[in-house]
C-alpha cells in the first residue's frame, strides 16, 4: 500500500487536511470495514494527488487550464477506480457487496465508456472554469457556508452568493449542450425543448407525457435534474453524476460533517441540534447521583453526632451506629449509571490510568472493574480477576489538525447489543465515525452499535472507526466502557 503523499508547502497541507476528510468518507462506504477503508483512501489519495500534479505539470506556461475535475470530486473519482482495480485484482471481498455489483454492471461502464455518453453532471462540471467548479462542489455538495467558501477560494464574502449564482447558470448551459450533443433516439429529441423550458421555470409543473418519458429514459432524467437549478435537487445531481455509486449517500455524510464542524467547540449549538434523549436522561442520572451523595454525607454526619454507649468510651465505630446497625459510609462508592461522566461519583481513574484517592480503597487495582451497588462497599478486585472486556486504541493517521483513529473492543461475553465509552483529556472532537453512530458531550464521547453489527460472540471483538480534531496535544483517549463495564487496555 503507498504512503500518503507528501505536502510541497503550507498551502497544500491545508488542502490536503480537507481532501483527506472526504476521501475517506466515501472509501469508508466503498468497503467492508475501517481497515480496508483507510487502505482504500490511502490508495485512491496517492493515485489521485499524482494525476493531479501531473496534469497541471504538464500545462503550466501552455496557456490554457487543464481539463479535470476540481480536486475533491478528482480524488473521489479515484476512489472508484481503485475499487474497481480491487475487484479486478481479486480483493473484492474486501469491498461493499453492492458496490460489486455496481462494477460490473453497465452502469459503471458509462464512466468509463465514450465521453459522449458518460453522465451528464460529470461532463457539465469537467467544462467549467476551475475556479467555477470547485466553488460549485465546496457550495453545493460539500455544503459549506459561503463565508467559509469564500475564504477557501480567496472570493469576496460579499458577492460570493451572487458568484454561485452565475456558477449554476453556466452549469446548466454545459448540462444543456452536453445533453443535446449525446446520441438519443427521436423521442428523445422531440422532448429536448420541452425540458429545457419546464426545468427554467418555477411552478414545478411538468406535463404528463413528459413525466412519463422522465420515468422510463434515464438520460433524459439525468438532463432534468442538471437543468432544473430550483427545488434544492442539484447537490444530488452533481454527487450521483460525478461520483456515480454510493453519491446519495456520501452526499448525506457530508452535509452531516458540515453541520459537526459548524457546531465544534461552541456549547450551545449542542443543545440546539437533534433531540438526545440518552444524553438528557444521562445529565438526569448524574444530577440524582448528586443529589444522593449530599444525602448520604448528611446522614452519615447526623448518625456520628448521636449520643450514645460508644460515645462515652470514646470515638464511635465508623460505620456502625449506636444501636450496633450499620450506617451509610459516606466513603463508600454510590451507585454508577452507563453514561456516568468522567470524575462522577464512584471508582474513576484519572486520566494517567491511576485509580482516584477518593475511593477508599485500600489497595486500589490499577483496572478496577465493574460498578457497586448503593449502600454496600465495593468488593477488592483480586489480580486474577479476568476483565469483561479489553481496549485497543490505535492512532491511524495524524494531520496538523486533525487525525484518524480506530477502537476494537474485545468482549468476554455475548452481546447482542453494545454501547463503548471513552473521554479525551486535550479537548479533542470526533467529526465523524464509522461502523457506529456516536454523541459527544464535553470530553465524553460515546459510540453505539449501527443496525448490522449489534451481535457479537463471546470472545468477539467489535471495531470502530473515527475521524477528530485536535489542538495544541493529541493524548490518547482513557476511561473506557462497554455497556457500562470498564475495559482494560491490551
Amino acid at each position: 500500500m503507498p504512503d500518503l503523499p507528501i505536502p510541497q508547502d503550507a498551502a497544500e497541507a491545508a488542502l490536503f487536511s480537507e481532501c483527506w476528510d472526504a476521501v475517506l468518507s466515501y472509501a469508508d462506504l466503498c468497503t467492508a470495514g475501517s481497515t480496508a477503508a483507510t487502505e482504500l483512501a490511502t490508495e485512491a489519495f496517492s493515485l489521485g494527488m499524482r494525476e493531479a500534479r501531473e496534469a497541471e505539470a504538464a500545462v503550466r506556461g501552455a496557456g490554457r487550464r487543464p481539463a479535470r475535475l476540481p480536486r475533491i470530486p478528482l480524488l473521489l473519482t479515484a476512489v472508484r477506480t481503485t475499487a474497481a482495480d480491487w475487484e479486478t485484482q481479486g480483493l473484492g471481498h474486501r469491498l461493499d457487496p453492492d458496490l460489486r455489483l455496481w462494477l460490473n454492471s453497465d452502469k459503471a461502464a458509462r464512466y468509463t465508456g465514450p465521453p459522449l455518453q458518460r453522465p451528464i453532471a460529470l461532463r457539465g462540471l469537467r467544462d467549467l472554469q476551475a475556479a467555477d467548479a470547485e466553488l460549485l462542489w465546496l457550495a453545493e455538495v460539500e455544503a459549506l457556508p459561503l463565508p467559509t467558501v469564500a475564504r477557501r477560494l480567496g472570493l469576496d464574502p460579499a458577492t460570493v452568493g451572487d458568484e454561485l449564482a452565475q456558477v449554476r447558470g453556466l452549469f446548466r448551459d454545459r448540462s444543456h449542450r452536453n445533453h443535446l450533443d449525446m446520441p438519443m433516439d427521436a423521442q428523445c429529441r422531440s422532448y429536448a425543448r420541452l425540458l429545457d423550458a419546464v426545468t427554467r421555470s418555477t411552478s414545478g409543473e411538468t406535463p404528463d407525457d413528459l413525466s412519463h418519458h422522465l420515468a422510463r429514459c434515464r438520460q433524459c432524467a439525468e438532463a432534468a435534474a442538471c437543468l432544473r437549478l430550483h427545488g434544492g435537487g442539484l447537490p444530488a445531481a452533481l454527487a450521483g453524476g460525478v461520483i456515480g455509486w454510493g453519491g446519495l449517500a456520501y452526499l448525506e455524510r457530508r452535509r452531516r460533517a458540515a453541520e459537526v464542524r459548524l457546531g465544534a467547540g461552541r456549547p450551545p449549538a449542542l443543545e440546539s441540534g437533534p433531540p438526545n434523549p440518552g444524553a438528557h436522561k444521562a445529565k438526569a442520572v448524574r444530577n440524582g447521583l448528586l443529589v444522593a451523595a449530599v444525602l448520604v454525607s448528611l446522614l452519615a454526619l447526623a448518625v456520628s453526632m448521636m449520643p450514645g454507649d460508644d460515645m462515652k468510651n470514646g470515638a464511635a465505630k465508623p460505620g456502625v451506629s449506636t444501636d450496633g446497625e450499620p450506617v451509610a459510609n459516606p466513603t463508600s462508592s454510590f451507585p454508577t449509571v452507563t453514561a456516568r461522566a468522567p470524575g462522577s461519583a464512584g471508582t474513576s481513574r484519572t486520566p494517567t490510568g491511576n485509580p482516584s484517592e477518593s475511593t477508599g480503597a485500600k489497595n486500589p487495582d490499577p483496572e478496577p472493574q465493574g460498578t457497586s451497588s448503593a449502600g454496600a462497599e465495593e468488593p477488592e478486585p483480586s489480580e486474577s480477576a479476568t476483565p469483561s472486556c479489553r481496549v485497543e486504541y490505535s492512532l491511524v493517521n495524524q494531520w496538523p489538525d486533525g487525525f484518524q483513529a480506530d477502537v476494537t473492543v474485545t468482549t468476554a461475553e455475548a452481546l447482542s447489543d453494545w454501547r463503548v465509552t471513552w473521554s479525551f483529556k486535550d479537548g479533542q472532537k470526533v467529526t465523524q465515525m464509522w461502523d457506529a453512530d456516536f454523541t459527544q458531550s464535553g470530553a465524553k464521547v460515546t459510540a453505539t452499535a449501527a443496525d448490522y453489527n449489534k451481535s457479537v460472540p463471546a470472545k468477539g471483538s467489535l471495531s470502530l472507526g473515527f475521524l477528530a480534531s485536535w489542538q495544541s496535544k493529541n493524548a490518547p483517549a482513557y476511561d473506557f466502557s462497554l455497556n457500562g463495564q470498564e475495559c482494560a487496555k491490551s
